[in-house]
């Protein structure tokens, strides 16, 4: 019995040590520093101060983090949320899906987090936290974010109707929902109407083929614009058109981008090419798709430009230098809106740091920088 005794005394002061050196450990972590590069000459009168980029870091690994490029000083930061947000445990979170910039507050969208970081522009401390479900996308319009939602569990093929959340942005506080489509992707706003890509794809024996038309006075929708399979990016131009993009079924079905006319609703084009992602910028859409076929068991990269005014392909590619070989898997596209600069992120193989490509009008590579995991969403700040 006192054996037994002093083995029970012996075990319980071994975990006491235990949890006491845990506890220590756990008091001595500190969030990951953030990295300062100089990558170009300071520009002080810069019209664009820089850029925000999230890098979404792999599902279930709690890697979502926020870059900025400072085109004032020159200087690159990688990994500002952590730092300026030290108290916040997690991080940013899991998967970091869009980005955007709404007066002087800075909106991030985390996906398996199932919430929207509402941070400060100028110094990326965190203002809110608004919490919506397996949450995907944000646009704004007169006052309010809207935030498409797929609902439900990740994968889950049996998820509900996905969801359009309107957040008041002076309170930032979710304001009323409108049921789209299944999983719900990107949106855009045109005059009084708020269009949404619909998904189903969690569901792949049965996609979605439509893009929801919300009324924003009544906050309804309003009609569904039958589409094609599997819709994913959704842009408008400044001609009143948008450019919805389908991802096919990954295996028979190819990758098609189309054409919908807002005055009527209708698609009026399609393009049999593969679009991942584009980026549009005055009469210039610039695209890239790749496109991954199960049957193949590859991705096919491709790059491209686009005339949205006359809506023809253009015979020019806006990476002219051969650096596009050098880039594994394109994954962001923004264009600079003064010196009409590309910016192109590589994923490479999704587990590491990937890299962001800059180049000039002419197509030339003028530089290239390390980011975080899976650089993807930009988001720029003006002065």
């Amino acid at each position: 019995m006192k054996t037994n005794k002093l083995l029970n005394i012996i075990s319980l002061g071994i975990l006491v040590a235990f949890l006491g050196l845990t506890v220590s450990c756990r008091k001595d972590l500190k969030p990951v520093p953030e990295q300062r590069e100089t990558l170009l000459p300071p520009d002080p009168s810069a019209q664009v101060k820089g850029f925000y980029i999230v890098n979404e870091g792999n599902m279930n690994m709690n890697k979502a983090s926020l870059d900025y490029l400072d085109y004032t000083t020159g200087i690159y930061r990688r990994n500002i949320y952590n730092e300026v947000n030290p108290e916040i445990v997690k991080g940013l979170g899991d998967v970091g899906n869009d980005i955007a910039i709404y007066g002087s507050k800075l909106y991030v969208v985390v996906n398996v987090s199932n919430k929207v970081e509402v941070l400060d522009v100028k110094t990326g401390k965190r203002i809110k936290q608004v919490n919506i479900t397996n949450c995907r996308y944000i646009t704004f319009s007169n006052g309010k974010a809207y935030v498409s939602a797929y609902l439900g569990t990740v994968g889950d093929p049996n998820a509900p109707q996905g969801i359009v959340a309107q957040i008041d942005t002076a309170t930032l506080t979710e304001v009323k929902r409108v049921d789209v489509g299944r999983q719900p992707e990107e949106m855009a706003v045109v005059g009084q109407k708020l269009y949404v890509a619909n998904s189903g794809g969690y569901s792949p024996q049965k996609y979605e083929r439509t893009v929801s038309v919300i009324d924003l006075n009544s906050f309804t929708v309003t009609k569904q614009i039958d589409v094609a399979i599997n819709l994913h990016r959704l842009k408008a131009d400044k001609y009143g058109d948008l450019y919805v993009t389908s991802r096919g079924n990954y295996y028979d079905i190819p990758s098609k981008m189309f054409v919908i006319d807002t005055k009527t609703d209708q698609v009026k084009k399609t393009f049999n090419i593969a679009v991942n992602n584009l980026a549009i910028d005055g009469d210039i859409a610039y695209y890239y798709g790749s496109e991954w076929n199960y049957n193949e068991a590859k991705y096919t990269i491709t790059y491209g430009m686009l005339n949205v005014k006359d809506e023809v392909l253009l015979d020019k590619q806006f990476i002219t230098d051969g650096t596009d070989k050098a880039i594994t898997i394109p994954y962001g596209i923004a264009v600079h809106p003064i010196t009409k600069d590309v910016l192109v992120t590589d994923a490479r193989n999704y587990v590491s740091p990937g890299t962001l490509y800059c180049f000039d009008p002419a197509g030339k590579k003028k530089w290239s920088v390390t980011t975080g995991d899976i650089p993807a969403h930009f988001a720029f700040v003006y002065k």
